[in-house]
């Protein structure tokens, strides 16, 4: 199944300054975002409050957040505690009306009267218990680990890549997972979509979606580079990008397909991951075809850094 002609010359290469160009603007840019709008951070990094809803007949998750939506409590995060009458219920402290006192310290009392108000306008039988305040330290190591998690990734991707190809291979991978990474969060700092738990793995799946892409290209390269004879390391780039791109577009697209279910029948709880990935879908696939390949060119990869090494044996040297 192909898009694309697999045989065909599409210049990319050619247009690697600008493409370079483009991609260095928007990690700038991307920078730029988070230094100065910053991530909006979920309940998950910045603490809040928690409480339990019990109800004397059984309650759907969705019910539960219209009524908090209607109430003015928004990005409230509700979920099933096993059965079908009690639900978790966690909300950022600025969400709640009337939360702090004069203070500034959470009232948990005044939180759970509100909360009990709201809910019992559209059911009556809505019981609150267990109110508990969720420290923002905990969110604070979260994000710590989370940023260890992505840096760690990206170091194992370059150990593989330097060990399975070369080394110029795993700095192109490498600089191209940056930039989508980047890039990913800079859109996310842009709207100020909410990042929580869901967001963060989705932005760690979106690094090993990325180099599932360039890993790819790459195996087409080293390929390529071994059956030429005389060919330049730029034509076997550009031929490389043209014989994987149907297999490029088909993966993104399908993949895309998906989170676009999630995103529709999944449920509220899901959607952060989903336009996360959707979002890293377009910007891995761009730089698989517009930036990885270019880098490799301008670091000098060439058809002896990819020959097989043999090893010399002493005894056949002295053989007549």
């Amino acid at each position: 199944m192909e898009i694309f002609n697999h045989d065909s010359n599409i210049p990319f290469l050619g247009m690697r300054k600008y493409s370079i160009a483009i991609a260095i603007f928007l990690m700038v840019a991307s920078i730029a975002l988070i230094a100065t709008r910053g991530l909006n951070y979920g309940l998950d990094f910045t603490g809040g409050v928690s409480v339990v809803a019990d109800y004397g007949d059984s309650v759907e998750i969705s019910g539960v957040r219209a009524a908090l939506e209607k109430g003015g409590i928004h990005n409230a995060m509700v979920q099933s505690l096993g059965g079908t009458r009690e639900v978790s219920i966690r909300m950022q402290t600025k969400d709640i009306p009337g939360a702090a006192d004069v203070g500034g310290k959470v009232n948990l009392e005044r939180v759970a009267a509100n909360v009990a108000k709201i809910l019992q306008a559209s059911r009556p039988d809505a019981k609150l218990k267990n109110p508990d305040f969720i420290s923002a330290e905990v969110g604070a190591e979260l994000r710590s680990d989370g940023t260890v998690a992505a840096v760690f990734v990206i170091l194992g991707i370059m150990a593989y890549l330097w060990i399975r190809f070369e080394r110029r291979f795993a700095i192109a991978a490498v600089a191209t997972e940056v930039h989508d990474v980047l890039v990913t969060l800079g859109i996310l700092a842009l709207v100020q979509r909410e990042f929580d738990m869901t967001v963060l793995a989705s932005v760690l799946a979106v690094i090993g979606y990325s180099i599932n892409d360039k890993v790819v290209v790459f195996d087409r390269i080293r390929e390529l580079f071994r059956l030429a004879r005389k060919a330049e390391p730029e034509e076997i780039l550009n031929r490389s990008i043209n014989n994987t791109l149907s297999r490029t577009i088909i993966t993104s697209l399908f993949t895309a397909i998906t989170m676009g279910a999630l995103y529709f029948f999944g449920g509220p709880a899901v959607h952060g991951f989903a336009v996360t990935m959707l979002i890293g879908i377009v910007v891995g696939t761009l730089s698989s075809i517009f930036v990885a390949s270019p880098i490799l060119l301008w670091l000098g990869v060439s058809k002896k850094d990819l020959m097989p090494v043999t090893k010399e044996n002493p005894e056949l040297a002295r053989r007549p």
